[in-house]
């Protein structure tokens, strides 16, 4: 990729080389308006695109958007946006002011890395109705057999809406397949502005449990986000309410292993409260 002046191009979440998710992240767009954004984000063509606004000190104005659309939040553009912005100015905490809210980071070095966590707005989870359920697992080839009884189907809020689809059997986890205009349509109607969730765990739920997922982002030339901070968060909220699993307590979330580009997600789930989602970010190769 040829590097575009003012604009960095980060990897977040990368569990290796060539892994992780892709964001173009501009640390002082002030003078850009919304077509401008738009435009920018479409040209780069990465899941997302965040943009510095105006800030008071480490209380910085972010704004995501996707090739096609604003959106309220993006956990891996915040990680992104942190560790460039610790780059430039030193490591610690920072106020991303969200469409979604107030979003805290923390920045830190681990060796000769930076590390970046936030924590989400306030979670919340809601039921799934059964049409929309039984249309989107129409859509993913699934039924309600496939699905894993620990986790029943349900939607979380964590700065994006997703619904959380659990599979029971790695083979269907790793096998099944989806239209990407048909999925798109869904989650239009439905204002699912980030990612439609489908995990799968093997062994039992609780701390130190490793949560596979495919996150489903049909947009421009995307189906399936690599890595996904946001829908990471709303799976913490997910399992301290619906599965009930005893908080505090902490999870790795693995993804983008069926599009080639490995990511790894550290999560950690107070008693009550936002979920703290954590990584690093590293250039994007030319």
């Amino acid at each position: 990729m040829t590097p575009t002046p003012g604009i960095l191009h980060l990897l977040a979440f990368a569990a290796e080389p060539g892994g992780g998710n892709p964001a173009g992240v501009i640390l002082d767009a002030r003078a850009l308006d919304d077509a401008q954004m738009q435009r920018i984000a479409t040209d780069l063509g990465h899941p997302e695109t965040a943009f510095v606004g105006e800030r008071e000190g480490r209380r910085v104005a972010v704004r995501y958007f996707s090739p096609d659309d604003e959106v309220q939040f993006c956990g891996h553009a915040t990680i992104a946006t942190a560790v460039a912005l610790a780059e430039a100015e030193g490591v610690g905490a920072y106020t991303f002011e969200t469409a979604a809210g107030a979003v805290e980071v923390v920045t830190e070095t681990e060796g000769e890395r930076i590390i970046a966590g936030f924590t989400s707005v306030e979670p919340h989870v809601v039921d799934l109705e059964d049409v929309v359920a039984d249309r989107l697992l129409d859509l993913l080839g699934l039924t309600r057999a496939d699905l894993d009884e620990r986790m029943p189907l349900a939607q979380a809020f964590a700065g994006n809406l997703h619904p959380i689809v659990a599979v029971a059997s790695r083979d269907t986890f790793d096998a099944f397949t989806f239209e990407g205009p048909r999925l798109r349509a869904l989650l239009d109607e439905r204002g699912w502005k980030g990612t439609a969730t489908v995990v799968h765990v093997d062994g039992p739920l609780g701390n130190g449990a490793v949560v596979e997922a495919r996150n489903l982002f049909p947009v421009a030339h995307i189906l399936e986000d690599p890595a996904t901070g946001s829908a990471a968060a709303a799976l913490g909220a997910y399992l301290r309410d619906r599965a009930e699993m005893p908080a505090p307590f902490g999870f790795t979330v693995r993804q983008g292993r069926h599009v080639g580009r490995p990511s790894i997600l550290e999560v950690e789930v107070p008693a009550s409260g936002g979920i703290r989602v954590s990584g690093t970010a590293v250039p994007l190769a030319g």
